[in-house]
């Protein structure tokens, strides 16, 4: 586990969702963010290491991290909804 390893949580209410390691803690814990995931210190029992890698700085801030994975194409960036159209006919 490194630095900018793109990961997937595998437990926990975020579970499913991908984040980033920013921060290797030790053997067993290291610190993750995320969009719609926290930063926190995270078990890496409880992540699943994928292949993609993005470049990041150790302890990049979460702005930074939601950016990179979004120009890595990791993450969708929501659009606002449309407001509904006025339906013809309403006063």
């Amino acid at each position: 586990m490194e630095v900018g390893r793109v990961c997937v949580k595998t437990t926990g209410h975020e579970a499913g969702k991908r984040c980033v390691i920013v921060e290797v803690l030790d053997n067993n814990y290291v610190v993750v963010s995320g969009p719609g995931v926290k930063r926190r210190r995270c078990n890496i029992a409880h992540l699943e290491p994928l292949e993609q890698k993005v470049e990041i700085a150790k302890g990049a801030p979460d702005e930074e991290v939601k950016r990179v994975l979004e120009a890595a194409g990791f993450v969708k960036t929501e659009k606002p909804p449309k407001p509904p159209e006025p339906k013809e006919g309403a006063a």
